[in-house]
């Protein structure tokens, strides 16, 4: 059996995918495992600048087909690596016109597609997500309401809509992504570093804030990868 497949989605721009995915590279990481990234915003490869240097990373443009051929053949290629696909904002148009190219091939490649469908308090991330759901059936998804944009109690949208139960009932589950103070989290991204190199080179201050995120994503995280 090949290892995990993880997509982080959310289609609309600024819902926090990248963050999510620098935290679950850095979960990844931190379990001693081989990641493979895949970076699909060609424009603004925020996650791949963070972690060239750190695992194998690939840009990928998800809006062809010749680029999810490419998908599928890399992750077939090393099925000792936990693939993490960090999306592009406009790429669900790419999903609902070529998502098949993977979900039709999973089996012989022996992956588990899971899905971390980032939320914003919007309707719209969750309209996109019904979208997802019916272009790519075979994964399992796990939402995540990004904490910048307030606590669990602030998501009323997703905490009563007929979505979330959908979700729930095919085993995903509704996490909470911790926020981190935007000093820190621009550090990241202004400098491109990752989590364990900010760890070593940022101010003790800013470094003692990163190391609570941390933990808090850590356990946010492992409940997916545990589940």
């Amino acid at each position: 059996m090949a290892k995990e497949m993880y997509v982080v989605g959310g289609s609309k721009g600024g819902v926090g995918k990248s963050f999510v995915s620098t935290g679950l590279i850095d979960t990844l990481m931190y379990r001693n495992e081989n990641v493979l990234l895949i970076e699909s915003d060609t424009s603004n490869p925020d996650v791949w600048k963070m972690y060239k240097d750190s695992v194998r990373a690939e840009l990928i443009d998800l809006d062809t087909a010749d680029g999810w051929i490419d998908l599928v053949n890399v992750c077939d290629s090393e099925p000792e690596s936990v693939v993490v696909v960090n999306t592009a904002a406009r790429n669900n148009r790419g999903v609902v016109t070529y998502g098949t190219t993977l979900s039709s091939t999973l089996e012989e490649m022996q992956r588990t597609l899971r899905t971390l469908w980032v939320i914003n308090r919007q309707r719209d991330s969750l309209e996109l997500l019904k979208e997802y759901l019916d272009a790519l059936p075979s994964t399992v998804v796990h939402v995540v309401r990004n904490g910048y944009f307030g606590d669990e109690r602030k998501f009323e949208l997703y905490n009563s809509s007929k979505i979330r139960k959908t979700i729930e009932a095919a085993d995903g589950k509704s996490l909470t992504f911790p926020d981190l103070a935007d000093r820190v989290s621009d550090d990241l991204y202004s400098n491109r570093m990752s989590i364990s190199k900010a760890l070593t080179e940022l101010p003790i201050g800013n470094r003692a804030e990163l190391t609570r995120w941390r933990n808090q994503m850590h356990k946010v995280l492992g409940e997916v990868i545990d589940g």
